[in-house]
This record gives C-alpha cells, structure tokens and sequence, in this order.
C-alpha cells in the first residue's frame, strides 16, 4: 500500500469543471500525492491535459437536462448504482480528500465520502452554484468560490480561491498594458462556444460605426462560430476593417496581452483570465446561462472598475459603439481599468486550493 497522501478528485464533463480540476491535479502531483480522477465521457475529453500519473476513472453519469422521459427516468438509479461504485472504490483505496468541482459526474464520490466521512470540499467556479454544487454546499468542509462573491446557501461559509488559470495566462500575470492612442491598436472579440452568434451579429457593425480616427489604428481579432465566420470576415473586409476572424484561437494570452480592449462573454475562466492579465472589458453575459450565472461571474469585475457589462437583452449597435468609445478615447481610464482589472485577479487560485486540501487532509488525521 503507498504511503503517499491520496486526493480524489470529481469533475463532470465541462472545461469549466475540468480545467480547474486539472490545475489542482498538477499542483499536487508536485507535492509527492497520488490523485485519482473520477469524470464521465464527456469529461473524459479534456484528460489529454491532465498528467500522465493521475489515475482516470470514467464513470457512468446520468443528467437530468438532457435527454427523453424514459432516460431521465434511468438517471436516479445510474446515480444510485455510482454512489455504490464510489463507496467500494473508496473503502478500498481510501483518499485523504476528496474534491468535486461541480457536475453531475461528482455525485458519486461526493456522496460516498459523505457517507464514509472523509474530508472533502467542493470547488465553484460561477457566482452562482450549480445544480450539484448546491446539493452538497452544505454537506462538505469547506466550499472555495472562483468568483466573488458567490451566491451561497444561508449558514454556508465560502473562500475565495478564484479560479486555477492556465499556465499560459499565469505567464503573462499583469502585463505591461499600452493604453489606446494613436497608434496601432488590438480588439479582441471572444464570444464562448455558445450563444456567440449575438455577438457576430452586433459588434461587427459596432465597431464600424466608430469614427475613422480609432478605426484607421484598430486591428480585431473575431472569435465567431465556423457557420457565421465567412461573413463576419466578409463584413470586417467591406468596411475596410483589418480583423482576423477564426472559429478558435489557440494564442488567446498573446492577443488578450496585446488587445487595448477585449469583448468577451464572461464565463468563469474567461473572466479568470482577464484578471490575471490585467486588461479593460466589455462584458456580455450568456442570457441562456443556468441561473443567470455569468452575470453573476461579471459582477465583482465591474464593481472593482475593471469591466462594463452590458445585458444580452440590451445589446444593440449604438450601445456597443458607445462603450467602445468610452474605453478607446479615455486612455487614463482604460488604464485604471487595466489595474483594477489586475488588482481583482487571482493568480494564486492554485496555490489557494493546494492550501485548503492539504489543510482538510491534516485535520482528517487529526480525527
């Protein structure tokens, strides 16, 4: 039997779940622990990131928003069936901690160590907590919140950690931000997998019906889906707007670094990234989100000065135009923007998260 400290992590099958799932498994493969992971095939996906000693369990997970009656019917009892995989998982090979990072993947393990009284906390990274996240809020040691604040259950105590970020945008933390002028200048239009068309639609003429004084300087990089990119690129070139237009960038930290403003959907990680690079937005939030939560990510951001939002259900040209404006013609206000963007992040969420877990393993030992 190892004598090495074992964490159990829990993800389900999103990045928002797993790629602060993977942060913390790096972290502490570092420190001399095992780490088990325990997702579905969905979450499975993004294992390629994980390293190669993590030790993957893909397991059978049922969710209640998908699918027809008769599978939704089925999903109690698949959830049933894990939670009993979990415990005779656990028993047999018991962890120190254990950690769910939200999904309906974490149900089993959370639950088998509820029962078995392990140590265990689980990791939100919305402003709102999602479905299994609320289930267990008030059934674990401890609950550490991505975005601040977080809406939490009464009596439920919450740690801000922030969200764990990628080590290419930990490489850029508060870089040197070149305020708007006239000069070259980036934008940088990021819309998320889902509902970006919105975004294709509005900013495209948005920043065309800027004066020609910013736009003989400005250079945007579109993020659109691959359906509406052929015309948001044709757009741009009509307009005489030099702009770069892919389904996926894979440099987002080089452009975000070097972008005087980004417009962005304000998804937990996206939000996590523009705080720790330190850089002005323009945040829309995902109507369609579960519990209105990326309005709920932005929130803090804008408070602290960092970011303005602007509500889906009010997304019109001239509205974005004059946010723009506001940012690209007030050169010491987009930098105030930047630092108390940089001021808001986190870029020891990491560190954070390693701090409670070895914290809840020492006290497991104590008891």
């Amino acid at each position: 039997m190892s004598t090495q400290p074992l964490l159990m992590i829990a993800a389900g099958g999103t990045g928002g779940h797993m790629f602060p799932a993977q942060a913390l498994a790096e972290a502490m493969l570092h420190r001399g622990w095992r780490v088990k992971l325990s997702t579905d095939a969905r979450g499975a996906r993004y294992t390629g990131g994980f390293p190669h000693s993590t030790e993957i369990t893909q397991i059978k997970s049922g969710t209640f928003a998908r699918g027809n009656v008769l599978a939704k019917l089925a999903v109690p009892f698949q959830i049933a069936g894990g939670v009993l995989g979990a415990l005779w998982s656990l028993r047999r090979d018991r962890p120190d901690v254990v950690v769910g990072f939200g999904g309906y993947p974490t149900i089993p393990a959370l639950a088998a160590a509820h029962l078995l009284k392990l140590p265990r906390m689980i990791h939100e990274q919305n402003g709102i907590l999602g479905r299994v996240n609320q289930i267990f809020a008030s059934r674990v040691d401890a609950v550490a919140c991505g975005t601040w604040p977080t809406d939490l259950p009464e009596g439920v105590e919450g740690y801000h950690t922030g969200n764990p970020v990628r080590r290419a945008i930990l490489e850029r933390v508060e870089a040197g931000y070149i305020s708007p002028g006239d000069y070259p200048m980036e934008l940088l239009v990021i819309g998320g997998s889902q509902g970006a068309r919105i975004l294709s639609d509005v900013i495209p003429p948005a920043i065309a019906a800027l004066p020609m004084r910013l736009l003989k300087n400005i250079r945007v990089s579109h993020q659109a889906r691959e359906e509406d990119g052929e015309r948001v690129a044709a757009f741009y070139k009509e307009s005489g707007i030099r702009a770069e237009v892919q389904p996926f960038f894979h440099d987002v930290p080089r452009r975000m670094t070097e972008a005087q403003l980004v417009i962005s959907r304000s998804g937990a990680s996206s939000v996590a990234d523009l705080t720790v690079i330190g850089r002005p937005s323009i945040l829309i939030p995902f109507a369609a989100a579960a519990g209105d939560h990326q309005t709920a990510n932005a929130r803090g951001l804008v408070e602290a000065g960092g970011a303005i939002m602007i509500p889906e259900s009010r997304l019109e040209v001239a509205a974005v135009t004059e946010q723009i404006l506001s940012v690209l013609d007030n050169p010491d206000g987009a930098m105030q923007m930047a630092r108390s963007a940089a001021k808001f992040g986190k870029p020891d969420a990491t560190e954070a998260l390693v701090s409670m877990v070895e914290h809840l393993a020492a006290k497991g030992q104590e008891t």
